[in-house]
Parts: C-alpha cells; sequence; structure tokens
C-alpha cells in the first residue's frame, strides 16, 4: 500500500491510494465516518435560559458544534474508570453566561469557555441563539469522546469520498483533431495543442465520458486503475486532516487483526 499526499490544508487532504481493492479503500472510508472518536458536547444542562428558543434546540444546536480534540487526553466512556458517570478523564465542561443589555445580542459557539484550552469550539463563528434585550441564558454542557456510529455529531470529518483514478488515453491514429471533446469535457481534461489533442488534470475527470461519445469510436478511451483511488477528505475541525487519515488507518489494521486472532482461535 502506498500513499500519495497530493494537497493538504488545514481542513483538507486530498491524496492517492495505491495497490489496495475497492474493499479496503471503502473500509478506511467507513471507519473515518463511524469509528474514529470525536469530541461533542453531549450533554446540557440549561439552568437558565430567558430566550425564545426552546432549551432542547439550543442544546442540539450546540451539540453540533465540532469541538477540537486531542485524543491522547480523554478515555472513550465505556473505557473509563469511572464506567461512563463522567470524570475529568473522559469529559470536559464548557460553560456557558452570557446576559443581553439595552440592544439584542447574538451567542456564537465562541462564548463557550472551556475548562481545558484544547478542548473548544472549531469555529468560533457559529451563531448559538440570538438574544432580545435584558434576556440570558446560563448553560453548563459537558463534551466527551464517541464515534459515528453513535451519533454523527461524532464525525471528525464533513466528507470524505473516493473514485478510481482516471486512465485518459487519446489514440492519435483514430483522431482527426477536431477539438469538439475539448468544448464537451466539463472538467477541461483535454486541450487542443497544435496539430493535436492532449490531457492535462486526469485526476479531475469525473468518468463521465462525454468525450467518447463526441468523438470517433475508439479515438478517446476512459479507464481507471483497479487498485488506485482519490480520497479527497474534508475535517469539520475537530482533528487535523492527516491525523483523520493516520489514525483510521491504524483503527482499521487494528481491527483486522482483532478479527484475524478470533478466526485462528476456532
Amino acid at each position: 500500500m502506498e500513499i500519495t499526499i497530493l494537497k493538504k490544508d488545514e481542513q483538507n487532504i486530498q491524496y492517492i491510494l495505491e495497490g489496495v481493492d475497492v474493499a479496503f479503500a471503502n473500509a478506511l472510508r467507513r471507519t473515518m465516518l463511524t469509528r474514529l472518536p470525536a469530541m461533542a458536547i453531549d450533554e446540557v444542562l440549561v439552568l437558565e435560559n430567558t430566550s425564545v428558543m426552546y432549551d432542547e434546540m439550543l442544546a442540539h444546536r450546540m451539540g453540533l458544534v465540532p469541538i477540537t480534540t486531542v485524543l491522547e487526553d480523554y478515555n472513550l466512556p465505556d473505557e473509563c474508570d469511572c464506567e461512563g458517570k463522567g470524570c475529568s478523564l473522559c469529559q470536559c465542561t464548557l460553560t456557558l453566561e452570557k446576559e443581553a443589555g439595552d440592544d439584542e445580542m447574538l451567542i456564537y459557539a465562541r462564548d463557550l469557555t472551556s475548562q481545558d484550552p484544547k478542548v473548544v469550539p472549531a469555529s468560533g463563528d457559529i451563531p448559538l441563539v440570538k438574544l432580545a434585550p435584558h434576556q440570558r441564558v446560563i448553560i453548563e454542557a459537558y463534551a466527551r469522546l464517541g464515534r459515528g456510529v453513535e451519533n454523527a455529531k461524532f464525525q471528525p470529518v464533513a466528507t470524505v469520498a473516493y473514485k478510481y483514478v482516471p486512465l485518459v488515453t487519446v489514440d492519435k491514429s483514430k483522431c482527426n483533431q477536431c477539438g469538439d471533446c475539448v468544448e464537451v469535457c466539463p472538467k477541461k481534461i483535454l486541450r487542443l495543442d497544435g496539430d493535436k489533442i492532449a490531457t492535462q488534470n486526469t485526476l479531475d475527470c469525473t468518468l463521465c465520458e462525454a468525450c467518447v461519445d463526441e468523438c470517433e469510436p475508439g479515438a478517446i478511451t476512459i479507464d481507471s486503475k483497479s487498485d488506485s483511488f482519490l480520497f479527497k477528505v474534508e475535517s469539520t475541525g475537530a482533528l487535523p486532516p492527516e491525523e483523520i487519515v493516520v489514525k483510521s488507518a491504524a483503527l482499521l489494521k487494528e481491527r483486522v487483526q482483532v478479527a484475524l486472532d478470533f478466526a485462528n482461535s476456532l
């Protein structure tokens, strides 16, 4: 197995995974979505709320705020010595206490105060509730680790998708260089280079085969590598995208080993 990183920033990573089959690629995708833990607000104690928003709705909105996660610092509740009762090793407390003055006030995720500076909203610009003059909210919330299989709010990825690595081939002996394929291609994969058709940015190809239908039979061939996949991973901000990939691969390897050990024991 070989991984080649193409693009990476704070929220996204794009890479090519080679030397695996589609079953492994999909297992890795599902691991990122459902098995890799991330922090999220799971319990909300509303001490006072005089806004027009119902307590349940406000608690739901807070639960969907992505929370930055340090996996090494916290235990999963079902693996903690407190047996899921809640302690400093498996949960983090965030508080919110705001009161509007004579003007309206919009409360944002950045207004949450965390007992752990490493566990904070991934984006402080997420609006939570608008307070009318002299309205007030006092809230105590508890964030914990969870998995996407339990609730979507624990997913560390906003999107994770893959596709086969496309192969675009132009047969010069059958191509008459009319340029129709260049015009019909939605991703501009083909270009007219002098008196011949050339390819560019082939990884952007969606395998729609519009160029194949437009040209003479056999002039352009669209194929894909059966053991290579182009992955695009977008983080919610809970974890860095490269950490999502590395830890998901390690988690998948661990789960496969457990399955093999069980099979060998039969």
